[in-house]
């Protein structure tokens, strides 16, 4: 594994400290101490904490593209995409969903951000649209589109979204107040078995093909 740069480390300090103390509790100080450096060396790298949140926002959104490019899943609205939305194999997205629970939930970069904005979201109104962004209103919104382009069925797009998504979204409660590996397989395979009989339920009611 390559080793981080100090810039890279500032990073991923950072975001740790985000996710145990808040953004707005955390100092530059604070920062320099966990990477091991002076406050002035930091600023060489970064000018202030503000800039640091972004090149943390950078790395999110980094990642979120790789991880659509590797499943093969679309990036975009519906109204740009939308003959893709409606080819995108059901298996496809049901595995490119689990690789998402587990990203947000084992990768330790972006749990620590999932937790950074799970605390910030009731303190700031521009942290509480980011937390809807990647864990709330944004992936229902995303899974809507897909599930209508599916279907063929507009009407019912949200509703399907909303079933899917959901208790997802309750795991990632139980996941976080679990107390070891042995409670957090049992969630992780909690997650499969949803995921598994939501496409088998889509298959057998609006006759899609779940395989790839």
């Amino acid at each position: 594994m390559k080793k981080e740069t100090t810039k890279q480390r500032i990073v991923s300090e950072a975001v740790k400290l985000f996710s145990k103390n808040g953004y707005e509790a955390v100092t530059v100080e604070q920062i320099a101490t966990a990477v091991g450096i002076k406050a002035p060396s930091l600023y060489k790298h970064y000018k202030s904490k503000k800039e640091i949140f972004e090149s943390i926002l950078e790395r999110m959104n980094q990642m979120d593209f790789e991880r659509a490019q590797e499943y093969g899943v679309p990036e975009g609205t519906m109204d740009e995409m939308a003959e893709k939305y409606a080819q995108t194999p059901l298996q496809k997205i049901m595995t490119y969903s689990e690789a998402q629970f587990l990203h947000w939930t084992e990768d330790a970069f972006s749990s620590a951000f999932r937790r950074m904005l799970t605390i910030e979201q009731f303190r700031s109104r521009d942290m509480s649209e980011r937390y809807q962004k990647y864990l709330g209103s944004g992936p229902t919104e995303y899974m809507a589109d897909l599930f209508t382009q599916m279907t063929k069925d507009e009407s019912n797009g949200m509703q399907l979204a909303l079933e899917f998504y959901s208790p997802m979204f309750l795991l990632y409660s139980m996941y976080d107040a679990s107390t070891g590996p042995a409670e957090k397989k049992k969630i992780t395979a909690m997650l499969h078995r949803h995921i598994d009989r939501f496409a088998k339920r889509l298959a057998r009611d609006y006759g899609i093909n779940k395989e790839v």
